[in-house]
């Protein structure tokens, strides 16, 4: 049995022409949503990072912001950026790439958030509203997992799922999530007794640890879902030998480049589970795709008396996570 590929880049390209349509709905009454991100100093990788985001405002036809403060920010000078977006009115999300320089306090800043345009979804008010059930803006990494079971049509109702890792950007909400939606949930991490067998039991498994094919084969049960949010990238041949040994080209991928990137699933479990998505072109497309969803999410929700009633309830990002 091979697993069915849950692709997150085909989910992506359905759900940024929703989100296009309704971009251009809120835009004929007056309401571009916007985001602003903000990038301190010059990594290459956070670089990368925000210029995909901006990219994908454009491609939607949403305004988008860049403020580029100096590696030598203060956590004073990040508060002062943080309280201007708050009033700016056109700003419906704030995206503070992470990470922060080690002199600036991570915590103060991203809780400075107006907490109606926290489109990361890490402001404690927003993960309070999680736990209650109440409409917030959700993390988007675990919001992305919900879509690709959601929309593959895997149950969850009754489903017996575990999430490995329990950090408060994946591992949390995606727990919360998923018993909103009437899974039965077990949190796992490194403390945990007979992880494999826990594991073993799963209907669903939510992998993020990351640790790079962590979860083996023989843990997964014949059928199961596996969501394998973690990307690790690979540098050690011992490493890659043991991961793609059973994948040619993989392997050969690797040699060739010097590297490659593995999920915390082994590779080998698409051989076990009924359906799984893969690292890379599974979860990982759906992380930016849940922003640009939950900034259009925020639009609405900040603008809502300006909104006609025509088109005040509708809207393919309404209740996207939030359930």
């Amino acid at each position: 049995m091979t697993a069915r590929i849950l692709d997150g880049a085909k989910i992506r390209d359905a759900m940024f022409g929703e989100l296009k349509d309704e971009v251009a709905i809120l835009s004929s009454a007056g309401i571009r949503p916007g985001l602003a991100a903000v990038l301190v100093g010059s990594d290459p990788a956070s670089q990368l990072y925000v210029k995909s985001k901006i990219a994908a405002c454009d491609q939607l036809g949403m305004a988008s912001g860049l403020i580029t403060p100096l590696a030598s920010a203060t956590t004073a000078e990040m508060l002062a950026i943080v309280e201007d977006l708050n009033r700016d009115n056109d700003t419906d999300g704030i995206l503070i790439q992470l990470p922060l320089p080690a002199q600036v306090d991570t915590k103060r800043v991203l809780e400075a958030v107006d907490p109606a345009k926290d489109v990361d979804g890490f402001h404690p008010v927003n993960l309070g509203r999680l736990v209650s059930g109440r409409p917030g803006l959700v993390a988007c990494t675990p919001a992305g997992c919900m879509e690709i079971l959601r929309r593959n049509e895997i149950r969850i109702e009754g489903a017996n799922a575990v999430v490995l890792g329990r950090s408060d950007i994946v591992g949390k909400p995606m727990a919360l999530l998923l018993m909103h939606a009437n899974a039965t949930v077990t949190i796992c991490h490194s403390k945990t007794k007979n992880l494999a067998d826990v594991v073993r039991g799963a209907d669903i498994v939510v992998a993020a640890m990351g640790r790079a094919g962590f979860v083996e084969a023989d843990w997964i049960r014949p059928g199961a879902a596996v969501i394998d949010v973690g990307t690790n990238r690979l540098t050690e041949a011992a490493e890659a030998e043991r991961l793609f040994r059973n994948f040619p080209s993989r392997l050969e991928k690797f040699r060739s480049k010097g590297n490659a990137l593995a999920g915390d699933v082994h590779p080998d479990a698409v051989n076990v589970a009924g359906a799984m998505t893969p690292v890379p072109g599974g979860v990982g497309p759906m992380t930016i795709t849940m922003l640009m969803s939950n900034t259009v999410k925020a639009a609405r929700m900040r603008r809502a008396k300006a909104i006609p009633r025509t088109i005040s309830a509708g809207g393919p990002s309404s209740g996207s996570g939030g359930r």
